[in-house]
């Protein structure tokens, strides 16, 4: 079923943005939270620089009477970032994350802030794996963790390896599992809402292990390149995948070192 965004509770609407393909999914998920009544609202993931989604999702502010008060980025991937610095400049505010290169502005982001914003409260969490700069964002009064590409809302995510690494992942979502029970939901950076984010975290796990166990097995075998593990692994993955399958395969070779 194909997602197109859209309120999600009261205080979190996705405008959903026109990126979609392999990667994407349907799009990029751009999140607009406030506190109900809230005159401030916060912007997660503006995503690519495309001036009509810009200002869709500034007018889903405006529409609840609010102003934006700051952006969060939860990595720098373009289909994320590239639109953030023309967004803030619409909106006219900064851009807070954990790699200073897509800031804008003094305020930085790293796991253990929180961020407050119209009586909005939005937890950081560290969470590398998917890139170095990963973070995802805890919505505690809306039982919501947004993940970034962390955790997507179909299908599973790419350890962009070398700067994604498969221990940080692994770390990251020992971490997140940690912390959510199944009465929270997962806002991903793209595809639909997730229920019962332990589960899906639980879930996820469990693929990791699969694949690293697979790769063992590919090695084993006598796949000696990371192309020849991707064939044997990915075998049933459209090849137009195999791209970013190559990065993932690359990741848990690092983490066998092998």
């Amino acid at each position: 079923m194909s997602w197109v965004g859209g309120p999600v509770s009261s205080r979190a609407t996705c405008v959903l943005a026109p990126n979609p393909g392999p990667m994407t999914l349907d799009g990029t998920n751009t999140w607009v939270l406030a506190e109900p009544g809230s005159d401030v609202a916060v912007v997660v993931d503006p995503g690519p620089d495309d001036v009509a989604h810009l200002r869709a999702v500034l007018a889903v502010v405006q529409g609840i009477g609010a102003r934006v008060g700051t952006v969060l980025l939860t990595h720098g991937h373009a289909d994320h970032s590239a639109g953030a610095a023309g967004f803030a400049a619409m909106a006219g505010c900064g851009v807070q994350a954990l790699d200073p290169a897509h800031r804008l502005g003094d305020e930085g982001l790293r796991g253990g802030d929180v961020v407050a914003a119209g009586g909005l409260r939005v937890e950081v969490v560290g969470t590398p794996g998917h890139s170095a700069d990963s973070l995802s964002f805890v919505l505690a009064d809306d039982a919501a963790l947004l993940t970034g590409d962390t955790v997507l809302g179909r299908g599973t995510t790419v350890v962009a390896h070398p700067d994604g690494r498969l221990d940080d992942y692994l770390a990251s979502l020992d971490l997140l599992q940690r912390n959510v029970s199944s009465a929270m939901r997962i806002l991903p950076g793209h595809g639909p809402v997730l229920d019962d984010a332990a589960a899906v975290l639980a879930a996820y796990q469990q693929h990791r292990r699969e694949r690293l166990e697979q790769v063992r097995a590919a090695v084993a075998a006598g796949a000696a390149t990371p192309g020849a593990v991707v064939r044997t692994v990915y075998a049933d993955v459209d090849p137009a995948l195999w791209p970013a399958a190559g990065l993932s395969g690359r990741a848990p070779l690092g983490y066998l070192r092998l």
